[in-house]
């Protein structure tokens, strides 16, 4: 049995729909954390692991709403098999509607004249016009006051039932029809908001050009591309696949999956991720990933599963949405009830305010604003290289106080790399580079492998060195150009009894700045010395300097590195406080301690050993091109050009969505208070009401999407 349903849900555009959903569900699972509902996407998530229900029973469930389902199919588009009536019927309804409730005005006025009857032919042409806003709501509502739940389909057909009722025939055409309007732009604008974030993260291209065994090229769906397969990219192309270019070079444009802005250039050797452009170049690739497990098709999952996982602010409005309802139909009934005893007044008059109360009640446009901006700013970030994995920690950066982070890798560049050349005794630099790189050639030390590269990017060539000796641990010694020559560490120096006073004074300096120092000489005497680091980051000073700007109060590094290069590098960087020498148990110490004092604490790493502090921290941020799986799928964010500057980005994106979500909460509330003063007052009508609401859920969607521009 499946331990997963996923589910497309039509009609699936407000929290109403959600709420008939949970009525049905909850008795079959029992749980609320079992039912993940992605309204943006029309998605119904069931976890049914240790249950004994069926996807049968789930299916009846839904059934008895009178929402239609179907299995779950990714980026498929939702009116694919659906006939012309499924697909516009609240459109053909609407215009009915509407027609009709004008023929039926336009009929009274032109044969009413001062009276206050309405003529029957307009009651005929009004009925017609309710009739067709409301018979996609009055199951739906008839359901609700059979369950004795009240929700927003249950309060519009009273509304329009009561309007009828006291004889306003127009006031009860008008809210039918605009009731189904609002309902019809609803739909439309989060069909809108579906399209916008989907066609951000439409980057694959429908073919690859594959080359067979017999080398000729032919073009096959992405998906059936086997790994390890060679596939040919044209210039202007998008690369279908992850891989490993085997021939060519080119730049790449890798802004929709790492948000780099730059083209970055490629060649042999060098990985590219799915979606990605290519430049002006021929590239042949060997695919390393499935098209169903490319970082690009790892990203639109995890930005389409996130919608599910509800941030803060969304379950807050549900709650709220929860009291509210019932609050306001209880003030309503208690205005229907006490006031016209109490004034003496007609029972008409607060009949009709009673009604629009009930239309006030709707809390549609509150509930909606929130998952629309939660989504938007998930599709933003994701386009901006930034991966968020839920709505939940969308708002987390936005309250941080401290943040710590691993060094190698994260604030570095992960490699070393040759910081200074010192000649002595004679010798030039290129001497000293040539000699260095002769005896290092053939090793794979990262030391040695630093030390060839400086020498080829200066344009040196490097000299065969005869009867090389490697030297266990210590260094290597030849013969170049007829001359012996060797190379080791300060200590293997020390052991050959060559050093002076003056080189132990330069070599400790050296050290204690983080350097590590390899020493070339000869017999003779010591020609020189190359100190190497593991350099920081281009970006890393400017975003640690922007990062204490957005008001992060401590901002700390946890290495396993020894204390002299850590702090050597913790003062280039500019960071607060230093704990080097540490164990992974170490860091997850750490970081529980900073969660003691701000409680608000990101953690930001790129190896295994991240992992454990990765996970206990508020925030949980990974290093994604170069970091471990481990740590990115332990991470809450992955920043997936392992650009330190889309830190503070993230802070002020995660701010910018709270302040959006904030604004749309507080003008939906705002439109509720007012239209209930104008109740109490007597200026409010239903159709007034209906049209407040309806244009409060256009402006609140309209606010949250301004976050895709981010």
């Amino acid at each position: 049995m499946a331990s997963e349903m996923k589910l497309r849900i039509y009609g699936m555009d407000c929290a109403e729909e959600v709420t008939l959903l949970k009525r049905e569900l909850l008795p079959v699972v029992k749980n609320e954390e079992r039912l993940g509902f992605d309204v943006l996407n029309g998605k119904l998530i069931v976890d049914l692991s240790g249950t004994d229900v069926t996807e049968g029973d789930v299916l009846a469930a839904i059934e008895r709403t009178g929402l239609r389902s179907e299995h779950w199919r990714d980026r498929s588009e939702t009116t694919d098999d659906q006939s012309f009536w499924q697909q516009h019927q609240r459109s053909i309804l609407t215009t009915v509607s509407g027609l009709f409730g004008l023929v039926g005005l336009v009929i009274q006025l032109a044969l009413g004249g001062e009276t206050e009857s309405v003529p029957i032919s307009s009651i005929v042409f009004y009925s017609i016009g309710i009739l067709a806003g409301l018979v996609l709501v009055l199951p739906k509502a008839w359901r609700s006051l059979f369950s004795l739940r009240p929700d927003m389909n249950l309060l519009m057909s009273v509304a329009v039932v009561g309007a009828v009722l006291i004889g306003e025939w127009f006031e009860g055409a008008s809210v039918a029809f605009l009731f189904s309007f609002s309902l019809l732009l609803e739909s439309w604008s989060v069909g809108r908001a579906r399209r916008a974030i989907a066609s951000l993260m439409d980057l694959s291209p429908p073919t690859a050009h594959l080359r067979d065994q017999t080398g000729d090229v032919k073009d096959v769906a992405p998906a059936d591309v086997p790994v390890g397969s060679v596939v040919v990219v044209r210039p202007g192309e998008r690369i279908p696949l992850d891989g490993r270019i085997t021939k060519g070079t080119s730049s790449v444009n890798q802004a929709p999956i790492t948000g780099e802005s730059v083209p970055v250039e490629k060649e042999n050797g060098d990985e590219v991720f799915a979606g990605t452009i290519n430049g002006d170049g021929l590239l042949e690739i060997e695919t390393t990933k499935a098209a169903d497990d490319t970082t690009l098709a790892r990203i639109i999952k995890m930005v389409g599963d996130a919608g599910s996982k509800r941030a803060p602010s969304e379950k807050w409005v549900e709650k709220f949405a929860a009291v509210y309802t019932p609050v306001v139909m209880v003030v309503a009934l208690l205005m229907l009830l006490i006031t016209p005893l109490a004034f003496g007044d007609q029972w008409s008059g607060w009949l009709y305010r009673f009604l629009v109360l009930l239309v006030i009640a709707c809390p549609c446009a509150l509930v909606i604003s929130t998952p629309v901006s939660v989504v938007a700013s998930l599709a933003a970030a994701a386009r901006n290289g930034v991966l968020i994995k839920g709505g939940v920690y969308v708002e987390v950066p936005a309250h941080l106080k401290a943040i710590a982070m691993d060094k190698t890798g994260t604030l570095t560049q992960g490699a070393p790399r040759v910081i200074d050349v010192v000649p002595m005794n004679g010798h030039d630099e290129a001497e000293l580079l040539t000699r260095a790189g002769a005896l290092e050639l053939n090793s794979n030390h990262p030391l040695a492998k630093a030390i060839v590269e400086e020498t080829r990017s200066r344009g040196m060539t490097i000299p065969p060195a005869d009867n090389f000796v490697t030297i266990q641990g210590k260094g290597a010694s030849g013969v170049i150009q007829g001359k012996p020559f060797w190379l080791g560490s300060h200590r293997y120096l020390e052991q050959r009894g060559q050093e002076t006073p003056e080189v132990h004074q330069q070599l400790e300096s050296m050290q204690e700045a983080g350097r590590t120092v390899v020493v070339v000489g000869n017999d003779e005497h010591v020609c020189g010395f190359i100190t190497l680091a593991d350099a920081i980051r281009e970006e890393t000073r400017d975003a640690i300097a922007k990062l204490h700007e957005a008001g992060v109060e401590q901002l700390l590094m946890l290495t396993g590195d020894n204390e002299g290069t850590a702090k050597a590098i913790a003062k280039e960087a500019g960071i607060d406080e230093v704990h080097a020498e540490l164990l992974p148990e170490d860091k997850v110490t750490a970081v529980e301690r900073l969660v003691e004092q701000h409680k608000h604490v990101a953690m930001i790493g790129d190896g295994v050993n991240d992992a454990p502090a990765l996970a206990r921290a508020s925030l949980g941020l990974a290093m994604g091109a170069a970091g471990s799986d481990a740590a990115i799928e332990t991470a809450d964010i992955a920043l997936m050009s392992d650009d330190l500057s889309k830190l503070p980005w993230l802070i002020h994106h995660s701010r910018r969505t709270l302040s959006i979500i904030r604004q749309n909460i507080a003008f939906s509330l705002a439109v509720k208070a007012l239209f209930v003063v104008l109740t109490f007052a007597g200026f409010a009508s239903l159709w007034a009401a209906i049209a407040a609401d309806m244009g409060a859920s256009l402006l609140v969607i309209g606010n949250g999407l301004r976050l895709l521009k981010s």
